[in-house]
């Protein structure tokens, strides 16, 4: 199974200060067809103008990671966690017992990300945040794991998640491939962040998704210069 989304067909919701794209319901969005993929719970796109933000809210039982295409985001928590996550760049926030938090652009620029919540392995658990640097040249023509649920993943650099999923990313120059077995049962969320590609024989451009199910590897090829970042999930084994 493969279905692509195109960005053009995201629900739109138009907050002034915040232009959101969403893939599956949420908020104000609300398609029962479209709850999720499998695991994963909630794929947003956002544009946050600049000086504007998310004040202080609450999240409780849900891995949430951000990824910034461009600009940058500072997140503050009731923890005393504080950072700011800029462009190519990962933050992620495992909710736990529950969790207040703000994020913010502080910048002069807009900022553009995608936000992915994975359904935890189990409920509960102390919140916890933690950001990385991931620089992008690292990941060109090949793909990295930037957050992971698995040890061995954590222990090559990747941000921890206590979902069975793991977050990729890559960079591929024009007429570059690259890739991808798949492991038995996983769901496949892929988003273009830039430029054009083939997915499998579809074309995917920036912003537009795929959701893969029950294929035994992706096949990417670059058209143009392009990024993009998947996550690879599976239900909760426990």
């Amino acid at each position: 199974m493969i279905e692509k989304r195109e960005f053009k067909d995201l629900a739109h919701v138009n907050h002034d200060w915040l232009q959101a794209r969403h893939h599956f319901s949420f908020g104000k969005y609300w398609d029962p067809a479209r709850m999720g993929f499998g695991p994963i719970r909630v794929w947003n796109d956002d544009e946050i103008n600049p000086h504007t933000g998310f004040p202080m809210h609450g999240h409780q039982d849900m891995e949430i990671i951000t990824y910034v295409r461009e600009g940058a985001i500072t997140h503050r928590d009731n923890l005393g966690n504080e950072g700011r996550t800029a462009a190519g760049d990962v933050q992620v926030m495992s909710a736990g017992t529950g969790v207040m938090h703000s994020e913010y652009n502080l910048e002069d620029e807009r900022t553009r990300l995608f936000q992915i919540w994975i359904e935890p392995r189990a409920a509960g658990g102390d919140p916890r945040w933690d950001a990385k640097t991931f620089p992008r040249g690292d990941r060109t023509g090949q793909l990295e794991i930037l957050a992971s649920g698995f040890d061995e993943d954590i222990a090559n650099d990747a941000l921890m998640i206590r979902s069975d999923a793991r977050l990729y990313g890559a960079s591929l120059t024009a007429g570059t491939k690259i890739d991808h077995q798949i492991a038995d049962g996983a769901h496949v969320y892929l988003v273009g962040s830039a430029g054009q590609m083939r997915v499998n024989g579809e074309l995917v451009g920036a912003r537009d998704s795929l959701a893969i199910r029950d294929m035994p590897s992706l096949q990417i090829e670059a058209v143009d210069d392009a990024e993009f970042v998947f996550v690879e999930a599976w239900e909760s084994r426990n």
